[in-house]
């Protein structure tokens, strides 16, 4: 879980909290807005929550004042999840975040001008679906994250 930051058409600032699940490689969600907060960060991890039914055991977070905040303490340990928090000034500490953000940015922040918040969300959210269903990943058997996820349930199911 980490943000990346962008500007609209007009230069207003907008931010970007993107989450991947580290094993499927599957983008779990990108929340836009101008400002983020820890409060957002709870939002968006009780709406993953809501559809997956489940929570994550560890998440991998840097120092960010979003996630050290009060809010995101609660939610954590409410929900028995451990907040792994990085080294300050070692982006390697989380590598899946940082190289699914460079892919983020050059294939969906660089490649479009946004004109609105609501423009950036549409596109962005559009970038993330096309991620999920399309996109390859040798490390998945060249298959993309949601169809690694069918197999999982599939094995899963005939493991039973």
């Amino acid at each position: 879980m980490d943000f990346v930051a962008d500007n609209l058409f007009n230069g207003r600032r907008i931010r970007a909290l993107t989450i991947v699940d580290n094993f499927s490689r599957e983008c779990l969600a990108i929340t836009v807005g101008p400002r983020l907060k820890g409060m957002d960060v709870v939002e968006t991890l009780n709406g993953i929550g809501r559809r997956e039914r489940r929570v994550p055991g560890r998440i991998q977070v840097d120092n960010g004042s979003e996630f050290v905040s009060k809010d995101m303490d609660k939610w954590a340990y409410e929900n028995e999840v451990v907040l792994d928090f990085s080294r300050p000034g070692k982006p390697t500490d989380n590598p899946f975040i940082e190289s699914f953000n460079g892919s983020f940015r050059d294939e969906c922040l660089n490649a479009h001008w946004f004109l609105s918040l609501e423009d950036a969300q549409e596109k962005i959210e559009q970038w993330r679906i096309d991620y999920n269903d399309l996109r390859q990943h040798s490390s998945l058997g060249n298959v993309p994250p949601n169809e690694f996820r069918k197999k999982l349930k599939q094995a899963e199911i005939l493991e039973l």
